[in-house]
């Protein structure tokens, strides 16, 4: 009876094991989230992946939005606040193209 009681153990380990990947399948990956903190020169926006912090950005005194990636020496000047955004999740390897 060694054997059967061996091959109900691997059937078990193997249904939870399939049960575990389903869960994963299903998972949904954290969104791209944008906040806002007060700054001596006005709102410092930051933008999460998840819990990580990929970068901050924010309009600087010409009316320009500069983004400023975690780890990064790049601070490029930006027309508008989306861009700015763009460039931060870009540079962090997020950015997906939608193919059609």
């Amino acid at each position: 009876m060694i054997t059967q009681e061996v091959f109900d153990n691997q059937t078990l380990a193997q249904s939870e094991f399939e049960e575990y990947v389903e869960e994963l399948a299903d998972a949904v990956a954290p969104e791209i989230e944008i906040d806002s903190v007060p700054d001596d020169l006005g709102e410092m926006y930051r933008v999460w992946y998840g819990s990580q912090l990929l970068g901050t950005f924010y309009q600087n005194f010409e009316g320009k939005w500069v983004a400023q990636p975690c780890n990064r020496d790049e601070r490029p000047c930006c027309n508008t606040p989306e861009l700015a955004q763009i460039f931060i999740v870009a540079v962090n390897g997020l950015l997906v193209a939608d193919v059609a």
